[in-house]
């Protein structure tokens, strides 16, 4: 593969890496302000529930394969790159997150009708919020590692 393709294989690699787990970084928010519901009117809920439930193996199966375009651009060496090699643990972890830890708990989350002083559902609402924080805390530092290089 050409290495004039990098950059654009690496906006698309990048773009999947992150439209994979927005939805769980997202949806806490919006159990903010109003109660999303997989009815919600709400555009922007739809197309995150959507997301979440719909798109997850398309998205991943381009991952990959930007991610086997990457490696076949770069050469082989760029796996032993300590930092690419942290970025991608701190990718898998999460990933793992995401998927054992948010999507469970925000699939039980939109399903509920919860009163307006349900103290319980708002207490789990925010607990998702801090998992969301701590995700995007990860892809931070995932960004920093992309855009340092650092040598360990």
């Amino acid at each position: 593969m050409p290495a004039t393709l990098f950059p654009i294989v690496l906006a698309v690699h990048i773009g999947l890496a992150i439209s994979l787990f927005l939805p769980s970084i997202l949806l806490p928010f919006t159990l903010r302000s109003r109660r999303a519901t997989v009815d919600s009117e709400s555009g922007v809920v739809r197309t995150l529930l959507w997301a979440q439930s719909h798109g997850t193996v398309v998205i991943g199966a381009g991952l990959a394969l930007s991610g086997l375009a990457l490696i076949s651009i770069l050469g082989p060496q760029m796996l032993g790159q300590p930092w690419l090699v942290v970025a991608l643990v701190i990718y898998a972890a999460n990933l793992a997150i995401a998927f054992f830890i948010q999507r469970p708990n925000l699939r039980r989350l939109v399903g509920i009708k919860a009163a307006s002083d349900d103290a319980v559902w708002k207490a789990r609402a925010r607990r998702q919020r801090y998992v969301s924080y701590l995700m995007a805390a990860l892809v931070g530092v995932i960004g920093f590692l992309m855009s340092t290089k650092p040598s360990f």
